[in-house]
């Protein structure tokens, strides 16, 4: 069984880097996607065989030991139970039936290899999250899936739209991920050796005698539902889902009709002893759940599309399994988990099938055609809708045509402050900024000597410059040089404070900074590469396609990307947690300041690679330009320009 496990989690890997090494030619990556996913079927249902031999037990396997030091270690550990072995066999029923229809689907389409590759990385992480058996190794999958959710949203790079809703659902991402990792820090100093899922429900046996205070257990229980809520796109987070169907039809399935939008329910299924032991925060997942049904069910009325519509029939159900997770239904959800990622899977694969059907039938009809005309219809009653009041049936038009104005609110209370504050520190002239850091940093040391207290208070304006320096990073919108280069000092500054707290804390320090330092650098070159020709002085640095005319360039460039942001595939990773795992037993204020800055260096540093890797080539802009739409259905035809789920 435990190889099994393994295997199941490293088979995606294996196809990702199958499908790198191979060419372009659909018919091999058609064969290595068909092989690789039946493998995985095939090592699924022999281990969930095995596993239901075995009497369904609560499977626990230790694999290797990644890193360890001191008190510190980070295992990687497989855990197998039932709400596990549910998910892992809808993940791959759902993606072997993707896999088969995609292989006929993006025939002749230009991403053909690019969407394989993410749906296949997407998997890896996706499997990481399921058979995690801590909240460490489920914060590493966690962000894998984000990653993937991004590139596939912006899949039809050519448009702007996709592009911009693309950046949007990662900053929801990014910002879910603060309560990710205060909670992976929150377990490492509440629960010490004891974070491993296996352990979390005897460690609340007793209720006399629970694992951390009141107040602890409630902070954690609260940065654990602002995780879940944004990754299931729950209440105020709803905004996102919708607009992230702008990706291939089978990306929305695999996604956000089925597997990534339950993602938030699997995570309150993994620590259900830690937020169910009040009933406090039993309220606040029942309430987020009734506010998700009542928005989404309003907001799906007015939807345009079939996407979209599909989009908020998921987030709907998504926030019915929130309110019978907060009543103790653990089973039930597990049963309608399956019931909604199968049909909303289904529904969006049926989609463009159904539109293409009723354009066909509108065509062939000799007067006006509408849905609502058939017979069928005539003698069902008057809606609820119907019978209100005239001012309230407009009223709720308008709120759910404004989908409940919940991105403005997000955007006003989230990220409108800090971007003010980023462009009140760029406004200023870099000398009188240089002038008063080092004026501040002196006059702490003053008070330091007068006070004759410890030098670990240093780390104190090293986090503010820290938070300054993402802040910066975030409202810069002239420089791709400067946004780097402050996305690299924050993160220098977040381990030069942490020395100040902990000086014996040199090792770890330096394992993060063999993460960052040469990411930072690799960055700077390939962006020196990229822009020799361009001038940011006078205009923001906007979309440029250099995906397209600058492929390698572009892949270091999304490499160092993912190397600056502390990405699973770097050592900043772990070198991100050992700091917050220094700060939380020498200064707990610290992890706050901290947790921000790298949550918004990540989307700084996305923000680069966006606009300078994906975009219109300038030939095509030419093209239009100089020959209008009849020259663009051409390029279109010639499969340059091809997207399959939007009109022309």
């Amino acid at each position: 069984m435990n190889g099994l496990l393994v295997i199941s989690q490293f088979i995606p890997l294996l196809g990702f880097l199958l499908i790198f090494l191979s060419d372009r030619h659909e018919q091999k990556i058609a064969k290595i996607s068909f092989w690789c996913s039946h493998a995985l079927g095939l090592s699924i249902a022999a281990l969930l065989l095995l596993w239901a031999h075995a009497g369904f037990p609560n499977h626990e396997y230790e694999w290797l030991t990644l890193y360890e030091a001191d008190d510190y270690r980070f295992p990687v550990l497989f855990y197998l139970d039932k709400v596990s072995a549910v998910y892992l066999f809808c993940a791959w029923a759902i993606f072997s039936v993707i896999v088969k229809y995609c292989r006929v689907y993006l025939h002749r389409e230009a991403g053909y290899k690019r969407f394989f590759l993410t749906i296949f990385g997407f998997l890896f992480g996706l499997n990481m999250v399921i058979l995690s058996g801590s909240i460490d190794m489920l914060f590493a999958g966690w962000e894998i899936v984000g990653i993937a959710s991004f590139l596939l949203i912006a899949f039809y790079r050519h448009r702007v739209q996709p592009v911009r809703n693309a950046l949007r659902a990662y900053t929801v991402y990014r910002f879910c991920d603060i309560g990710l990792l205060l909670g992976a820090w929150m377990s490492h100093m509440l629960f010490h050796e004891s974070q491993r899922f296996s352990q979390l429900a005897t460690l609340f046996e007793n209720p006399a005698m629970p694992p951390a205070g009141y107040a602890a257990l409630l902070l954690l229980s609260f940065l654990i539902l602002i995780a879940a809520s944004g990754k299931s796109a729950q209440f105020p987070f709803c905004f996102w889902l919708p607009r992230a169907m702008e990706g291939p039809t089978p990306s929305s399935a695999i996604f956000y009709g089925a597997l990534s939008v339950h993602l938030g329910v699997f995570l309150l299924l993994r620590t259900t002893p830690i937020w169910t032991y009040h009933y406090f925060t039993r309220f606040i997942v029942f309430a987020i759940g009734l506010l998700t049904v009542v928005v989404a069910s309003l907001s799906e009325k007015t939807q345009s599309n079939i996407k979209g519509q599909i989009a908020y029939a998921s987030i709907t159900q998504v926030g019915f399994m929130f309110m019978e997770l907060a009543l103790g239904l653990e089973t039930l959800v597990l049963i309608h988990f399956l019931g909604n990622a199968f049909l909303r899977s289904y529904q969006l694969l049926v989609s463009p099938s159904i539109v293409a059907h009723l354009l066909r039938v509108e065509g062939s009809a000799d007067t006006g055609f509408y849905i609502t005309n058939s017979s069928r219809f005539r003698s069902l009653p008057a809606s609820l809708r119907n019978t209100l009041p005239e001012v309230l049936q407009n009223t709720l038009y308008v709120f759910s045509l404004q989908e409940g104005n919940l991105e403005l609110l997000v955007r006003d209370a989230l990220w409108e402050p800090l971007k003010r504050i980023g462009a009140a520190l760029n406004a200023m002239n870099p000398w009188l900024k240089l002038l008063n850091a080092i004026g501040f940093f002196a006059l702490v040391l003053l008070i330091i000597e007068g006070l004759g207290t410890s030098t670990q208070y240093l780390a104190i304006p090293i986090s503010i410059f820290m938070v300054f320096a993402s802040l910066s990073a975030f409202s810069q919108k002239h420089s791709p040089f400067k946004v780097w280069n402050a996305v690299g000092l924050s993160s220098i500054l977040a381990g030069v404070a942490v020395w100040f707290l902990n000086p014996a804390a040199s090792s770890d320090i330096l394992l993060f900074a063999s993460g960052i330092v040469p990411a930072w650098i690799l960055g700077l070159i390939v962006l020196a590469r990229l822009l020799k020709h361009e001038n940011f002085a006078d205009s923001p640095f906007a979309y440029r396609a250099m995906a397209e005319t600058q492929p390698k360039l572009a892949l270091l460039l999304f490499l160092s990307f993912l190397g600056l942001v502390g990405f699973p595939i770097s050592p900043a990773f772990l070198g991100e947690d050992l700091l917050l795992s220094h700060a939380s037993s020498h200064g707990p204020w610290f992890a706050l300041p901290i947790t921000i800055a790298f949550v918004i260096n990540g989307i700084a540093a996305a923000r680069v690679y966006q606009r300078l890797c994906m975009g219109r080539p300038a030939e095509l802009n030419v093209v239009v330009e100089e020959t209008g739409a009849e020259a663009v259905q051409s390029v279109q035809a010639s499969n340059v320009l091809r997207p399959k789920d939007s009109p022309v």
